[in-house]
């Protein structure tokens, strides 16, 4: 004969139960930006500190002044995919990578950090004349960027897509010219590159899911 349950085991019955907490879920980028991002975190009550005690994690649970938050650490490029398919209600994501990839995201801060600029290079004994050149090609991880920039310029070239080392592109011959993120410079200088132009001036931004930003705006606002 079954028996009914005993209440006093059933942990799901009554309304005395309260409804657990709901985490704002936020991709972080490695490197650079995550660093600079420790600093502004602090100041808003958010601890990173544990995220750099476990360097090999890639989700971390943390304690912050408005609830609790969740944390993924991703590659900067992946952040925006992220985001856009609701992994993660949040992330921080560079000008530049935002640009390239085009997506369908809310981005409601510049946080002013991860700062650099997107710039064209050649080397310096080889400048490129544009008018001359029959066959001209750019080597760079922004591909889209790069077109865009060089119609606007009324320009024809061949873009080449590369995923690092990208100064290697005119040292070998592969490329005329280069297009990336430049700093200080002296990775260029290193390598006998020049600056040619300059495309955008890059910054990290906080970047927001559009229904997360419906459906969790108070936890969103107060981040």
């Amino acid at each position: 004969m079954h028996e009914p349950p005993d209440p006093d085991l059933d942990a799901t019955d009554g309304d005395d139960v309260p409804a657990p907490e709901p985490v704002l879920r936020l991709a972080l980028p490695k490197g650079r930006i995550l660093d600079e991002a420790e600093v502004l975190f602090r100041r808003a009550g958010i601890d990173l500190a544990p995220i750099r005690a476990r360097s090999r994690r890639l989700v971390h649970d943390l304690d912050g002044p408005d609830g609790p938050l969740r944390v993924y650490i991703v590659r900067d490029a992946d952040v925006p995919t992220y985001v856009e398919h609701g992994a993660a209600d949040c992330g921080i994501a560079g000008r530049d990578v935002l640009e390239e990839q085009g997506l369908d995201l809310y981005e409601p801060l510049d946080l002013g950090i991860g700062r650099c600029r997107l710039s064209v290079a050649e080397p310096e004994a080889r400048p490129v004349d544009e008018r001359g050149s029959l066959h001209l090609r750019i080597a760079t991880k922004f591909p889209n960027l790069t077109r865009r920039h060089l119609e606007a310029r009324g320009v024809v070239a061949e873009v080449i897509k590369l995923y690092g080392s990208i100064e290697l592109g005119p040292l070998t011959g592969l490329a005329d010219r280069i297009v990336d993120l430049v700093s200080s410079g002296e990775t260029l200088r290193q390598n006998h590159l020049r600056e040619v132009e300059t495309l955008m001036e890059v910054s990290a931004r906080l970047v927001v899911n559009r229904a997360s930003l419906k459906v969790r705006r108070a936890a969103v606002d107060a981040l």
